[in-house]
């Protein structure tokens, strides 16, 4: 029997569908000496699909429960079941080496792990995420599109992004009210900026967005910029702005 108010206070929709399931690995395509670092694996649903010759799986869960049932599942290989928070635990282990990170993300917090996990860039190879259809096409948009916005351009700085498919309600155990996207992250060859500057350009990103019927220049009246040299028109809004165009006027300052 399922315990829906501890599943929902945990944000645990666990994925059954084994099509999906079956899309998600195809899509991941996890080899040979991979370490994968799952995000709430849940009962195991995903992990099932890393496991593989020489794969390293590390999975963190908020439900002990469930640490407890996979550490008695999965007792070949190397693999390690953390119980925590993934918002409080330091994950400095991502320091280390290279990880793929995966996960069917809790959807209340999706976009804040995803933030926190910026900070460990050069730890991460790629990143293959399930989160709310509407979150992915805010991490995935562009200045061409209506989901522009500040967390789209935060994170395009930094990362190559994809929505790869949209997974429905039907495919839950507990149906979501809304609907589902697998997304992909890659980190850029060349970041755009620097990962020791990204809080100051997230910061201006925050200024550029404050009032969003405003223009760029009223937004950012406090900064002298020389948007005619940038080739930028200062009326213009922030979500017609490019990723490019942010850029040009983050390195243009001294914050």
């Amino acid at each position: 029997m399922i315990d829906r108010a501890h599943r929902r206070k945990l944000g645990q929709n666990y994925l059954i569908d084994p099509v999906i399931l079956f899309e998600i690995e195809r899509a991941i395509n996890p080899q040979k000496n991979n370490l994968f670092f799952e995000i709430g694996p849940g009962t195991g649903a995903l992990t099932d699909h890393l496991m593989g010759e020489d794969i390293t799986v590390i999975a963190m869960d908020l439900d002990h429960k469930n640490i407890i049932n996979l550490s008695e599942k999965y007792t070949v290989g190397v693999h390690e079941f953390i119980h925590d928070d993934v918002l409080k635990a330091p994950l400095e282990f991502l320091n280390k080496a290279k990880h793929r990170i995966v996960g069917n993300l809790p959807y209340n917090i999706s976009t804040q792990i995803i933030i926190k996990l910026i900070n460990f860039i050069d730890g991460i190879e790629d990143m293959h995420f399930l989160v709310q259809k509407e979150v992915a096409q805010r991490i995935c948009a562009s200045n061409k599109s209506g989901d522009w916005g500040r967390l789209g351009v935060k994170i395009a700085a930094l990362f190559k992004t994809a929505i790869l498919f949209d997974v429905p309600p039907e495919s839950f155990d507990i149906k979501p009210k809304v609907q589902s996207s697998f997304i992909r992250l890659i980190p850029r060859t060349n970041p755009l900026i620097a990962l020791s500057r990204f809080m100051e350009f997230s910061n201006l990103v925050d200024q550029s967005f404050a009032n969003k019927r405003k223009g760029i220049k009223n937004n950012l009246k406090k900064l002298e910029i020389n948007y005619e040299k940038l080739h930028i028109n200062p009326l213009s809004r922030a979500e017609e702005l490019s990723i490019e165009d942010f850029i040009a006027v983050f390195q243009s300052i001294d914050i």
